[in-house]
């Protein structure tokens, strides 16, 4: 692998989640990082879906931190407090 190459990689940290503490060289010939890194888990329970986004760093290094979970909202008011009112 050419030295100049070997330069331009990048070193990515995450932050956070199922993937925190991994270090991760991308090579730089995959070109930049991607803003956002989605992780999907699947095992016997539910599916688990965690989003990290991009923290650029000075040089060649860059770390990506768990996003929080979104807020669920519902999209119908609670039938509950319609049924009880009358």
């Amino acid at each position: 692998m050419p030295e100049q190459e070997c330069l331009d990689d990048t070193v990515l940290l995450f932050v956070g989640g199922p993937l925190d503490g991994r270090v991760e060289v991308r090579a730089a010939r995959h070109g930049d990082p991607l803003p956002t890194v989605t992780h999907v888990h699947l095992h016997d329970g539910p599916k688990v879906v965690s989003r990290y986004d991009l923290q650029e760093l000075p040089g060649s290094t860059g770390v990506y931190h768990l996003r929080p979970p979104a807020q669920r909202r519902d999209s119908e008011p609670s039938r509950g407090r319609e049924e009880s009112a009358g």
